[in-house]
């Protein structure tokens, strides 16, 4: 019961915190993987100065530019095939119905 005295209902759908978190480790994975990839393609392994030369710096920029670009294009893929599921999902339902009638 809530502060009014009214049955509490949990929100039909996925649960907010656990959405949440797993977009958050979702998140940290792609900057790790995206680090450690763009690291061991542009930067020198011999540290002489502690700033960036210009060359790694561009490489650096064009190479999380394209990373970034790699996932938001993989990321509609997946968006378009699942909501071809979930149509898909639908239909069987709505044939299953049809036939029980």
């Amino acid at each position: 019961m809530n502060f009014f005295g009214q049955k509490e209902e949990k929100p039909a759908g996925p649960d907010p915190l656990f959405a949440a978190t797993t977009e958050m480790e979702m998140y940290t994975f792609l900057f790790n993987r995206m680090s450690q990839t763009c690291f061991e393609k542009c930067l020198n392994r011999k540290h002489k100065e502690g700033d960036l030369a210009l060359g790694e710096m561009s490489c650096t920029d064009r190479c999380v530019a394209k990373f970034l670009e790699a996932q938001e294009k993989v990321g509609v893929i997946l968006q378009k095939a699942n909501e071809q599921q979930v149509a898909q999902q639908a239909n069987m339902q709505n044939m299953q119905q049809s036939f029980n009638r």
